[in-house]
């Protein structure tokens, strides 16, 4: 059995020890988790470089009121928009009050906290703006041409040179926070799942995770290896689809297809090994809810050498096509001092020179037994996030076939029921777009009291309005699928 390894330093401060943190996160000391609220209080986990444990900080909202991150640190500031849209908590000296995930539309207005009924008319939400000689806007979406989520997509612009880009979001908002609330933790488990559908795996494990912190579980180390398998599965197929989807976007659709039949063939070895190509309800808290097929074994080891033997001929059609360089090099450049600002992780931050990976610097089983590397380049362009997807591609073949090779016996799950009672429990996991975080707060029944809900998206959203500026208007599909952020999971 191997016991949750989720380490959390826990505090409950006040108003000047709030605002060290605060300034710590600004001055680059620490990296900014999440911003959330439960009950009374506001909270904040933090991640410092060099330390293998989360710290996390919650400060008392006086009538409703706490001092804002935002105002210091620019990565809190939608957190705390939705943070007053979902509890009515006010920042206290935020540099922007507009709501968020609530466009004037709910029947009721801050449904997690005084939830009061709501009276008002929807108002034009207010777009910051862009002056300047011969600038005119484009507005695009929220509803979009392809299979997509919505978006609306303010764009300012001086002929084909965007000047400036706004996004607003929150058209998905399915209220996860408030149907969490009182569930059993089976069925928080698959409201996790469905979260960001691309990443199901990951949110499973992480929500997982953090229930069996809160009910001290100790989890069998075969589960913990599955696990891994799934999540490898899992950005395999992402990163394959993402690669020919940016290709797609620069009119390369050969990449496209060819990497669509790649991906094709691991949702297809996934449905073999766990019975649904996303592996979608999988995992469950005290282990995984489905063992390796017996005959799967063989399918997973004829995937890698499938892949192996295919994607680096496509590696070598994207890098020798020189009209395809031309769409990708130097194009949607992320600063890194921004990246690192804004404590962005995921394919976005490695490729501006953040090295951060949950599996390296929180690490957790499986992968505290496996060997692999995160890739990190520094140009910050559409080529670089498309190399750091490569890259990531190996690594994860390489550590499927580890996994595969070295899969403990065992049992694969214990139930959560046995231990009962209520706790706190906290999980940092790397999904295929950047590090997914949960929060869990159980009752004396078992049930969920409170849980938090955090995608990576929320800090790579922002970005995307900055690496754009300077581009032209016909750059943006291909910047904002090299970017491939979570419509979904940003919107809770």
């Amino acid at each position: 059995m191997t016991t949750p390894d989720t380490i959390v330093s826990e505090r409950t401060v006040g108003q000047d020890a709030w605002r060290e943190a605060t300034q710590r996160l600004a001055a680059g000391e620490a990296r900014l988790v999440s911003l959330w609220a439960d009950g009374a209080e506001a909270r904040m986990a933090l991640s410092s470089p060099g330390r293998a444990d989360l710290e996390l900080v919650s400060r008392p909202c006086v009538d409703g009121r706490f001092p804002s991150v935002g105002a210091a640190h620019p990565a809190a500031i939608r957190l705390e928009r939705a943070l007053c849209d979902l509890h009515g908590f006010v920042a206290v000296g935020a540099r922007d009050k507009r709501p968020w995930l609530d466009h004037g539309r709910w029947p009721i207005r801050h449904p997690l906290g005084a939830a009061e009924q709501n009276a008002d008319a929807p108002a034009p939400y207010a777009f910051l703006a862009a002056e300047g000689p011969g600038l005119h806007q484009i507005p695009v979406g929220p509803v979009h041409a392809g299979i997509i989520e919505p978006g609306h997509f303010r764009f300012h612009a001086s002929g084909e040179t965007i000047v400036r880009l706004e996004e607003r979001l929150g058209y998905v908002h399915k209220g996860v926070d408030r149907l969490m609330s009182g569930a059993e933790l089976a069925r928080g488990a698959e409201l996790a799942g469905r979260v960001s559908g691309d990443s199901t795996v990951a949110y499973q494990i992480a929500f997982a995770r953090a229930a069996e912190a809160a009910l001290g579980i100790a989890v069998p180390r075969r589960a913990h290896w599955l696990r891994g398998l799934m999540a490898e599965l899992e950005r395999l197929a992402n990163h394959l689809g993402d690669i020919g989807a940016i290709c797609n976007d620069a009119s390369f659709s050969l990449m496209h297809a060819h990497c669509g039949i790649l991906r094709e063939r691991v949702l297809r070895a996934a449905k073999q090994a766990f019975g649904h190509r996303l592996m979608m309800d999988a995992v469950a808290p005290g282990g995984v809810a489905v063992d390796l097929a017996p005959d799967a074994r063989q399918g997973l080891r004829d995937l890698v050498a499938q892949v192996r033997d295919r994607f680096p001929r496509l590696v070598e059609l994207y890098d020798n096509t020189a009209s395809l360089q031309d769409r990708t090099v130097r194009t949607g450049v992320l600063d890194g001092e921004l990246a690192r600002s804004f404590g962005c992780g995921g394919v976005i931050g490695r490729a501006s020179g953040q090295a951060f990976d949950a599996r390296h610097d929180h690490p957790y089983a499986p992968y505290d037994e496996l060997r692999f590397e995160a890739p990190v380049l520094r140009e910050g362009d559409v080529n670089a996030r498309v190399w750091v997807r490569i890259r990531e591609i190996e690594e994860s073949l390489r550590l499927v076939t580890q996994v595969v090779d070295r899969l403990p016996a065992g049992p694969v799950r214990v139930e959560p029921g046995a231990s009962g009672g209520s706790g706190e429990g906290y999980a940092l996991v790397e999904g295929f777009r950047g590090d997914v975080f949960v929060s869990i707060r159980l009752d004396s029944n078992g049930k969920i009291a409170r849980c938090h809900l955090r995608d990576p998206s929320w800090f790579q959203w922002p970005l995307l309005e900055a690496a754009i500026e300077g581009n032209i208007v016909a750059d943006f599909p291909i910047c904002n699928k090299s970017f491939n952020c979570s419509y979904s999971g940003h919107d809770l």
